[in-house]
């Protein structure tokens, strides 16, 4: 077992803590000897004091042929909400690639898009080719593909560099679901998510991949000896035992 260290990265609308990485542009060295190289997934909590960029993400097969990656299917799940704070989940209706563009280009996307109210505790599954955006006063818990690939379709008059043609391209949102509390488990193409409540002694072998990690959602305690408290992240080798001690409501992450 490891505790893991998170790598934070300053933006202009917050700030990403990458805590689970083996990837190159945030890659934790205890970890990425721990798993013995790359981990299929990348953890982040991210910290949005400002609503993000309207991005969408490939799939394997475009990301494969344009950029040489893994595709990006991700999730949230939702840490904080300051009142009234919202997610940008896909469009609003069905619009052609044209249509899309002309939005772009007079700034007016922000007419098409579906706007989600969410609280603390709420899941967001977000497949390769959706269309969303982090709105400002959120604090989540990302779990995704280890990629670092965005197409960035419109910014908000921020002027940053937009991937119009890229993004539009590989828009596909059939795969959205209803957002709502996270009801303990959930499992995708790329991995498993199961919410474990800890009150006084919890014990059990870690089965599923090869490593597997978990994460600290509420609560103090210990992991193995260790300290937990909120945010904290540990990594498992497959066969090795959890114990954990305390009031503590763990996140527990499996690669697929």
């Amino acid at each position: 077992m490891v505790k893991l260290n998170s790598i934070r990265s300053d933006k202009i609308w917050g700030y990403e803590n990458w805590i689970a990485s083996t990837h190159p542009n945030g890659m934790q060295k205890d970890f990425y000897d721990f798993a013995g190289g790359d981990f299929p997934l990348l953890v982040k909590v991210i910290q949005a004091d400002d609503t993000l960029s309207v991005q969408v993400h490939p799939n394997d097969e475009v990301a494969a042929r344009l950029e040489n990656c893994r595709g990006k299917t991700e999730c949230w799940y939702v840490l904080s909400a300051r009142k009234g704070a919202q997610l940008v989940y896909g469009l609003d209706d069905s619009y052609t690639p044209d249509e899309l563009r002309e939005a772009i280009e007079d700034e007016s996307l922000e007419d098409m898009l579906f706007y989600a109210d969410v609280k603390a505790g709420d899941f967001v599954y977000i497949p390769a080719g959706t269309v969303h955006a982090i709105g400002g006063g959120l604090r989540l818990l990302e779990v995704q593909q280890s990629s670092d690939i965005t197409y960035r379709l419109y910014d908000w008059g921020r002027g940053r560099e937009c991937h119009v043609e890229k993004g539009i391209a590989c828009i596909d949102e059939s795969g959205i679901q209803e957002i709502a509390p996270f009801d303990g488990n959930f499992d995708c193409p790329y991995f498993c998510l199961d919410e474990i409540s800890v009150d006084g002694n919890f014990e059990a072998d870690v089965d599923g991949s090869d490593v597997v990690l978990y994460f600290v959602l509420e609560g103090t305690g210990t992991v193995n000896g260790l300290e937990a408290v909120k945010e904290d992240i540990f990594a498992f080798k497959k066969g090795e035992a959890i114990k954990a001690q305390g009031s503590l409501k763990l996140m527990k992450i499996t690669s697929k």
